[in-house]
């Protein structure tokens, strides 16, 4: 048996991340990760004449050198496991399209990312595949012109809200390889303590975000100090504050503990309000600067969470709260 506790597996043969690649577009260049990003656009529709067909270039791009990165083909590959924030996973789709690679769409809105990497972990390590590859994207117009105003709007945002990333990550989960390995997972569940405003998603996901790493600790009795970093998707500024306030309520006084919402844009330069958001956020961050860190050696353990807003235009216009969900992986050196 793998399951550890409620909501925790450990995953035996160690599945290996054997590629990763990030790109972003020129905001996100301006950011502090800068020189850790594989590539920076300078044009964030990337030749296209659809901001939707340059998102789906991103999440193609991403997945073509990801695998160039582990020495692989899309021939070697067995599953793709990829979503995003567009109706009907549309960029995902229109991007694995052409590659003849079984394909699983998902959506777990920002989650996304750790969604996808804990279904290729599990993959591989049921031995049901040798390679597969997980894979997400954003895009700041894409996503303002489906859940908020159209660009030429030119509506004012809160304080509270944050911004989409314009950015893809891609990783190549192996079942052979020199590491980062794959240690633990744990998949959230749905919270939902009532929060009705879209322009504050981070209050909405940081109960998520504290439950999830709450249980696993609680699961794996493992001492929160062991890791060198515990990050969260996308909570950004505000969302971060309620999940310090939540994680301090129930014991834990986390001093490692950062957001890819927060590393990602510099908050007080770049008029991003509380930060960044979208699936790109935790996946471009992942696949940029946590994971080289943990090859160099400077982490040799970390928890990745990526938090999800599992919201629709639809339920928000009819006043509906916005369930939040997070999902961990365990990432070891």
């Amino acid at each position: 048996m793998k399951k550890i506790g409620k909501q925790t597996v450990e995953l035996k043969n160690k599945p290996v991340i054997s590629g990763h690649y990030s790109i972003v577009g020129p905001k996100e260049g301006e950011g502090p990760l800068a020189r850790y990003f594989d590539k920076i656009l300078e044009d964030s529709k990337f030749g296209e004449d659809t901001w939707e067909k340059s998102e789906s270039k991103f999440v193609k791009t991403a997945i073509e050198n990801a695998l160039k990165k582990a020495n692989l083909t899309v021939n070697d590959i067995d599953y793709i496991f990829s979503g995003d924030l567009l109706n009907q996973c549309a960029s995902s789709s229109f991007a694995i399209k052409d590659m003849e690679i079984p394909f699983f769409g998902l959506y777990g809105a920002c989650s996304t990312m750790a969604e996808s990497l804990s279904l290729a972990a599990m993959t591989v390590d049921g031995e049901f595949a040798e390679n597969v590859v997980a894979v997400t994207s954003s895009h700041y117009c894409s996503a303002e012109r489906q859940f908020r105003f159209p660009l030429e709007y030119g509506g004012t945002r809160p304080e509270t809200s944050q911004w989409t990333v314009t950015g893809s990550g891609a990783v190549v989960v192996s079942d052979a390889g020199d590491g980062p390995y794959i240690n633990r997972l744990t998949t959230g569940k749905i919270v939902d303590l009532g929060v009705k405003d879209a322009n504050n998603m981070g209050a909405a996901m940081a109960p998520a975000a504290a439950d999830t790493i709450i249980t696993f600790f609680e699961d794996t009795k493992e001492d929160p100090d062991s890791y060198d970093l515990i990050i969260t998707g996308d909570l950004g500024k505000i969302g971060s504050e309620i999940l310090n306030d939540i994680l301090r309520k129930n014991g834990y006084k986390l001093n490692n503990l950062n957001d890819c919402g927060v590393l990602i844009y510099d908050i007080e330069t770049q008029d991003v309000h509380s930060g960044g958001s979208g699936c790109g956020c935790s996946a471009s961050v992942l696949t940029s600067f946590i994971l080289p860190q943990i090859i160099c050696g400077k982490y040799k353990k970390v928890l990745f969470i990526a938090t999800g807003a599992l919201m629709s235009t639809t339920t928000t216009q009819q006043g509906s709260s916005i369930p939040g969900i997070a999902h961990l992986v365990e990432i070891i050196k």
